[in-house]
């Protein structure tokens, strides 16, 4: 027999929940097959199959506490899975079961088409007020239900870091707002060139991690954390971006932010996205971050006050583009515009510098052209 076993889980993560088995005792299991979800406090896992044949056991069941490396269940290997009931029935060879004729009318031996000939004229020749059907009573109201569920280990996490950061942290939000003209520009113009040469389109996100990293380099202490009674600085931009899932809220971090280009920048993003919403980001991905973007413009989001993500100590809200009227060489135009949220941690970072630090990123997409220039 061949031992499945739960998967190493996240740094200092000791245990995890069983949410699901995607295959049943007596099923047959194929190499790479999904067998079991694990969910820890930081990512839910997929257990594959390692090789091929049939599951034999099941040794958890779903919602039971696992940890890494106990064995859940057992695969007997190099043997197929027992024809179900259905299918040997419809096996060559296999006495089929007697039917019947629809058109047989069983108690009376008369055709069904006769008998629905003569239960017409009947109805025709009745008496009209037999034919009018008595009204029907109102429904009554609906039954008032509420559903207990538990909540899972991502969405416990999720509000235990979310409390933490509220407990611990000093935090105080600044905002501005950004003219996305000169971006909306040079997207649609360089947009089909751009997915030719590289394979992945050209959003937003880029830009602003792009302008986030020159802001980070020239105010450092929005890249820091503080440690005890230390600041522990960066000379790198590990940048966690904010997926939602229909699990909860992930971040997963785009390391080297710095050194990579428009193009790697969305390819980087775009692959931890999709990790996210299948369930595939492992807990490296997840782990390490120096500064937060979260965008609630694609939900729709004006202006938001976002929450930092410990231990981090700034967070970056990006919100939805709306055209405004806006005064541009004293007279007024309109223009896409986004409101800017930095959330920070006031006990290293002074207003000042994150005032700065917002304005900087804001120049950053208002000008993308510095960006390339490296200005």
């Amino acid at each position: 027999m061949i031992e499945i076993k739960v998967p190493a889980l996240g740094e200092s993560e000791s245990e995890a929940t069983l949410v699901s088995w995607a295959k049943q005792v007596g099923d047959a299991v194929a190499v790479d097959d999904v067998l079991a979800e694990v969910e820890s406090d930081k990512i839910t896992l997929e257990i594959t199959a390692l090789d091929a044949g049939v599951l034999r056991a099941q040794h958890k069941q779903a919602g039971d506490v696992v940890a890494p490396g106990e064995v859940i269940g057992l695969i007997e290997p190099g043997v197929e899975a027992a024809a179900s009931p259905a299918e040997a029935a419809e096996a060559p060879g296999a006495p089929s079961a007697p039917t019947r004729e629809v058109s047989e009318a069983p108690s009376t031996g008369r055709s069904a088409t006769a008998a629905a000939v003569e239960a017409e004229r009947a109805r025709r020749e009745a008496p009209q007020e037999a034919q009018t059907a008595p009204e029907q009573a109102p429904p009554e109201a609906a039954e008032r239900l509420q559903e207990r569920r538990p909540m899972s280990r991502l969405r416990k996490r999720i509000a235990t870091r979310l409390k933490q950061a509220q407990n611990s942290a000093a935090m105080l939000t600044t905002f501005n707002e950004v003219d996305m003209q000169a971006v909306i520009d040079l997207r649609t113009r360089y947009r089909d060139q751009f997915q030719a040469s590289h394979g992945v389109g050209l959003g937003f996100m880029s830009f602003f991690l792009r302008a986030a990293v020159i802001a980070l380099a020239r105010y450092p202490v929005l890249n820091a954390y503080i440690d005890g009674d230390d600041v522990v600085y960066h000379n790198y931009a590990d940048i966690g971006v904010a997926v939602s899932t229909d699990r909860g809220l992930v971040v997963p971090v785009v390391r080297d932010a710095g050194t990579k280009s428009l193009a790697e920048l969305e390819r980087a993003v775009a692959e931890l996205a999709r990790k996210a919403r299948e369930g595939g980001l492992m807990p490296e991905d997840l782990q390490g971050g120096t500064f937060s973007i979260t965008n609630g413009g694609v939900f729709g989001s004006l202006l938001s006050t976002p929450i930092l993500n410990p231990p981090q100590s700034a967070i970056l809200g990006m919100h939805a583009i709306k055209k405004r009227p806006v005064v541009v060489q004293d007279q007024v135009v309109i223009r896409p515009m986004m409101y800017l949220a930095l959330t920070y941690d006031h006990r290293l970072i002074d207003g000042k510098e994150a005032v700065q630090f917002l304005v900087a990123v804001k120049e950053a997409i208002e000008m993308p052209a510095a960006q390339l220039l490296d200005l």
